[in-house]
């Protein structure tokens, strides 16, 4: 058994990893014996299922419901049959819950089980010669069923197509058509749905006059500057995810062109993006595109009632309008499923979409819940599980703060930028690590990103001295998330020195990173957070500075560091009075020292060894000799932590009414006066 569980396994992983196969979350695979069946939990996406992503269900119990008959009304047959399907879970308390379509695996003959939505499948099976070619091709081990609300009543269709198959074949059909759905593909072994799979997938290929080539294109600027604008234009400020690719420029070309992607062809079409688009053709080089979107996006609303989850721009490509980053990344990628299936469907007599009727009963039942497919989730969607989302967390005031705004954390890959990256992401913020050292940030990266998270890390590699990497930073930052709403200038260069012993050179290089470096932070992000104000006046972001308690009082051989320091604050206090009229708060956090950070301890290039060598401290023979030195100057007796520095930082968010403040963070060694 254990063999066959973990075929069951490698299966859902090789499947749900293939883009063809699966879009957003959808696609359940399941294994039975002659007692149990286990079927992929609701809540999963294949391509993360694990060992304990399977629910384990009595196969007797399973069956016995096949021969049940619910009510005619599908809402009370939805609650019926799950309350059985419930029945039949090997343990009863537990939180995994499988998927409604459960019935439809054990209903069929052959041990494995196989449910996707291929988009080639589809192309075919949303189009008017869909049946048709089907009976022609495969009708010695298929079956095309019409389309039917996904859960028991699919599945009551799907069993009597089944029967009329089962009397003329003497088994079940291995492949299941499913119209404006997918397929389900069925085996005695994993290596056998992949083969039945290939057949399909190469018949149809034969019938397809033009493959696809889908190149990546750039958003031209025009288009990415407007980007920041176009998010303020929601209703509440959204994760906008723009891509441009021949696909989508194909279909914005014009009414025409689009006519033939505005509705659904799918459920999951219309669960994750509503089934309604905008669409907006302005200028052809974009200049008016602002006033155009917000004209469209004005007669969108009175239309729909509610804002566009899915724009395509003629000029630009696609735009995807998210509550979080995932769900834009979920609402892109099945638009962009979309496309191909409408463009694929040419080969078969062009797109044939959903009904009004099936788009308005899925918009009814299942509005914007975001399961991973139509399953019956956990018994408490607060709870969460291992590999599951929690649905509505319990956040924090940090997290009422920052969750699913855009930040970014300059020198983040280490010591306090590492720190306060870190703490802003798991309070939900997009995060941008902004640094010039590759290795550190992508490990970081890959440690905070997890496919559980609503919210993302990104990389960017930035020279907060060089104005091109900087504004190449802020732009790359836009196309990622659509905005900015909070910069954090934190990267720094300290080397100790009396002046007898600094050189020009290196009192350059620490000016250009401590003072320039912010000011050229501070000029690029503004620029996106004051057009962000001008569409949304009310939309507060901020600029903060982490400074130094050396930028509030002069430190001994340490000039070039504590000059740039001093300087920080006054752009503070001149960059505030410049920018609160658009709502941009600019402050600093002045910490004192992160004894245990690499700054202070790191063993070969230190603050400690460069202290000792340079003499800075009288009589101190060692390292220690030097860290009790500092541990002495502080009140609280202890150097400053990272904790002690997002309370600050929370703090600056959190109000409206301060800025330009220098705020020490010092454990008493620094006080204003």
């Amino acid at each position: 058994m254990k063999k066959e569980l973990e075929q069951l396994l490698a299966l859902s992983l090789k499947l749900g990893n293939n883009l063809n196969q699966i879009q957003a979350a959808g696609g359940n695979t399941s294994f039975k014996d002659d007692k149990y069946l286990w079927v992929k939990a609701s809540g999963f996406e294949l391509k993360h299922a694990g060992p304990d992503s399977f629910v384990q269900c009595h196969r007797d119990k399973l069956e016995s419901n096949l021969r049940k008959t619910y009510s005619s009304d599908p809402d009370i047959s939805f609650e019926e049959a799950k309350v059985d399907l419930l029945s039949s879970m090997v343990d009863r308390n537990a939180l995994l819950q499988p998927s409604v379509e459960t019935s439809l695996h054990v209903s069929l003959q052959y041990p494995f089980v196989a449910h996707t939505h291929p988009t080639l499948v589809n192309a075919l099976t949303c189009s008017p010669k869909g049946k048709d070619i089907v009976e022609e091709l495969f009708s010695n081990v298929a079956v095309f069923v019409e389309y039917n609300y996904p859960g028991y009543a699919l599945f009551t269709r799907i069993n009597e197509e089944s029967d009329h198959f089962r009397k003329k074949h003497n088994q079940d059909p291995q492949i299941i058509f499913l119209q404006n759905h997918g397929i389900v593909v069925s085996g005695d072994s994993p290596s056998e749905i992949d083969s039945l799979f290939e057949q399909v997938f190469s018949k149809i290929r034969k019938l397809i006059r033009e493959e696809l080539a889908i190149k990546d294109l750039d958003i031209p600027k025009v288009g990415l500057d407007a980007l920041p604008a176009l998010r303020m234009l929601f209703s509440n400020p959204k994760i906008l995810k723009a891509h441009s690719t021949t696909l989508s420029q194909f279909f914005a070309d014009s009414t025409t062109r689009f006519e033939k992607v505005a509705k659904p062809f799918c459920f999951d079409h219309v669960k994750y993006n509503r089934g309604a688009y905008l669409y907006v053709e302005p200028d052809q080089d974009l200049g008016n595109l602002i006033p155009e979107f917000e004209k469209a996006l004005d007669i969108f609303r009175k239309a729909e009632g509610s804002d566009p989850k899915i724009v395509l721009i003629k000029g630009l490509g696609l735009i995807a309008a998210g509550t979080d980053n995932k769900a834009a990344e979920t609402q892109l990628e099945l638009f962009e499923d979309q496309m191909k299936i409408s463009y694929y469907s040419g080969s078969f007599g062009g797109p044939v979409f959903l009904g009004e009727d099936e788009i308005e009963l899925i918009g009814e039942r299942v509005g914007d819940l975001g399961l991973g497919d139509l399953g019956l989730g956990t018994r408490d969607l607060g709870l969460g599980t291992q590999g599951l989302r929690k649905s509505a967390p319990e956040r924090s005031r940090r997290g009422e703060l920052v969750h699913d705004r855009i930040a970014i954390v300059t020198g983040a890959a280490q010591g306090f930028g590492e720190g306060i990256a870190r703490d802003l992401f798991i309070q939900g913020a997009n995060l941008v690590i902004a640094d010039l050292n590759e290795t550190t940030s992508l490990k970081l990266v890959r440690e905070l990103n997890n496919p559980t998270n609503s919210n993302k890390a990104i990389f960017i590699k930035v020279d907060v001295s060089d104005p091109e990497s900087v504004e190449n930073l802020i732009s790359d930052t836009v196309k990622e998330f659509g905005g900015l709403d909070l910069m954090i200038s934190n990267a720094g260069v300290l080397f100790a020195g009396g002046l007898d012993e600094m050189e020009p050179d290196t009192f350059d290089f620490v000016t250009r990173v401590n003072y320039k470096g912010y000011f050229l932070c501070a000029k690029y992000a503004s620029a996106v957070m004051k057009l962000q104000s001008k569409y949304k006046p009310d939309h507060f972001t901020d600029i903060i500075q982490i400074n130094s308690k050396s930028g509030l009082k002069g430190s001994n051989k340490n000039f070039a560091y504590a000059g740039g320091k001093f300087g920080g604050i006054g752009l503070t206090q001149s960059f505030a009075m410049e920018l609160m009229p658009y709502n941009i708060k600019v402050n600093a956090v002045c910490p004192g020292n992160l004894f245990d950070g690499p700054l202070w301890s790191d063993p070969k290039n230190g603050l400690f060894v460069q202290y000792l060598n340079a003499g800075k401290v009288p009589g101190a023979k060692t390292i220690a000799d030097v860290k009790r030195f500092y541990e002495a100057q502080v009140p609280a007796n202890r150097g400053c932590t990272v904790n002690d520095v997002m309370k600050a930082i929370y703090y600056i968010i959190d109000q409206e009414y301060e800025t330009g403040q220098a705020v020490p963070v010092t454990g008493g060694q620094n006080m204003l006066k």
